[in-house]
């Protein structure tokens, strides 16, 4: 069965969440650019959009409308060539609606599992919880028919374990698609030794239709985007309890936060990347790696302690941030958590400049994230960045250096250790579905 075939018929479970409701755009814009190409127009498609949750339906509802007018906006070239037999549509807005329309016209939206009966793809984003999925996965080998291919959005857990314990013989591929699914490029594409290959070169031509950049990663639990970030933030939070002594957990947090996005130019800082992905669902990364791996170190009482006080950060409904490590005002820090109050502490002007100046400045001709994303010279500004680091004597420029060094190793082991083909692989994770500026394995320290 071709792929074209195969999207004729597709299913997502977990629809709802925040992966899978990104999943289903991109499956109905590409679905709904299928069948209007004119030998397509007497096909019948059907998008089988399904999750537990009626009011998050409701949600996805309104969000796919949104994100397909947004998609019908920027092809409007595209469209008005698949359109050019409906002499009714004139106006860019009413192809556009057009567009809408039809793209939804075969979208079922429903609480009902045994829609993916039929389904000749079903994506899987539900939540990270190996047993879950594994429940989920015998019901619907059930339901569906022998030949359906099944598609994981899992982060860490291992694709020949889901595939074996579930029974699926091969007919399982992790897809991990990095959030949000509709901006973000980066899809990790894990086989396992089971892994049919049609399904292999299915999963390939699914990506250059979506315009993905596909990265390998092993079969390894954690692949190589959490392979790397849970030992990122392992290692922040131990030089936050390194420091505590002598800045207090509010400072130390406030310092290494503040190291990861100035001093080593990255688009947020670490304790906030970790906010952003919710510190529950690093807790439960954590503990599946640890399993998988048999690895002790991969495990924080402070990640625990947080959970275990409900701090959990995430987002909310509205795609703002909730609080976390970090207290949040439309979505930008203004406080931290202190674990001695079990509140937050605010930061406060003169509070921040005393620790600023404990750091000491950044190099002279300083550029953040955002100006170097987007300048002609960002290769050249960013070793420039890097060796005035390492000229300065400053305690901001040796936590930064120490921190670079570190990442480095991580990527490196990455690689050593066979989760990674190669470095270049690393860094593309890192850069594309991170948004690093350079990738971790680097000759800048």
């Amino acid at each position: 069965m071709t792929l074209d075939e195969r999207l004729e018929n597709v299913a997502v479970v977990g629809a709802a969440g925040k992966m899978g409701s990104g999943i289903a755009v991109l499956l109905a814009q590409e679905m709904a650019k299928l069948k209007l190409k004119s030998e397509n127009r007497d096909r019948i498609y059907r998008l089988n959009l399904i999750d537990i949750s009626e009011r998050g339906l409701d949600g996805l509802r309104a969000y796919l409308r949104a994100q397909l007018t947004r998609v019908a906006e920027k092809s409007i070239v595209l469209l008005r060539s698949l359109y050019q037999d409906r002499k009714d549509l004139i106006e860019n807005a009413e192809i556009i609606n057009a567009f809408v329309v039809d793209a939804t016209s075969f979208v079922n939206f429903t609480t009902d599992l045994n829609t993916v009966r039929d389904a000749h793809l079903v994506f899987e984003a539900i939540v990270e919880d190996e047993r879950v999925k594994i429940k989920l996965f015998k019901k619907m080998k059930k339901l569906c028919s022998p030949d359906t291919f099944f598609l994981t959005n899992t982060s860490s857990i291992p694709i020949g374990y889901l595939d074996e314990q579930a029974g699926l013989e091969g007919r399982l591929i992790g897809y991990h698609f990095y959030n949000p699914p509709v901006i973000q490029r980066l899809v990790e594409v894990i086989h396992s030794k089971r892994t049919v290959s049609e399904l292999k070169e299915i999963g390939a031509e699914l990506g250059k239709r979506l315009r993905k950049k596909l990265v390998p990663a092993n079969d390894i639990s954690g692949f190589i985007g959490n392979g790397h970030f849970m030992r990122d933030g392992l290692f922040a939070i131990s030089e936050v309890d390194r420091l505590k002594a002598q800045f207090r957990f509010p400072g130390a947090v406030y310092i290494m936060n503040r190291i990861t996005q100035d001093f080593l130019l990255r688009p947020m800082g670490i304790f906030q990347l970790i906010d952003y992905v919710g510190i529950d669902i690093f807790q439960c990364i954590l503990k599946v790696m640890r399993t998988h791996l048999d690895d002790k170190s991969l495990r924080s009482s402070l990640i625990n302690k947080m959970v275990k006080l409900n701090v959990k950060g995430g987002q909310n409904p509205d795609g703002s941030q909730k609080d976390g490590f970090l207290k949040y005002e439309k979505n930008r820090p203004v406080g931290i958590f202190s674990l001695r109050r079990k509140d937050y502490f605010i930061i406060k002007d003169d509070w921040k400049k005393k620790i600023d100046q404990k750091l000491g400045p950044l190099p002279d001709g300083f550029m953040p994230w955002k100006a170097l994303l987007t300048s002609p010279k960002k290769e050249e500004q960013l070793r420039r960045h890097f060796e005035a680091l390492k000229k300065m004597d400053t305690l901001g420029a040796q936590l930064a250096l120490r921190f670079l060094k570190k990442t480095r190793e991580i990527g490196e082991k990455l690689v050593d250790d066979g989760v990674a083909n190669s470095a270049q692989d690393v860094n593309d994770v890192l850069t594309n579905g991170f948004y690093w500026l350079y990738g971790p394995i680097n000759d800048y320290v």
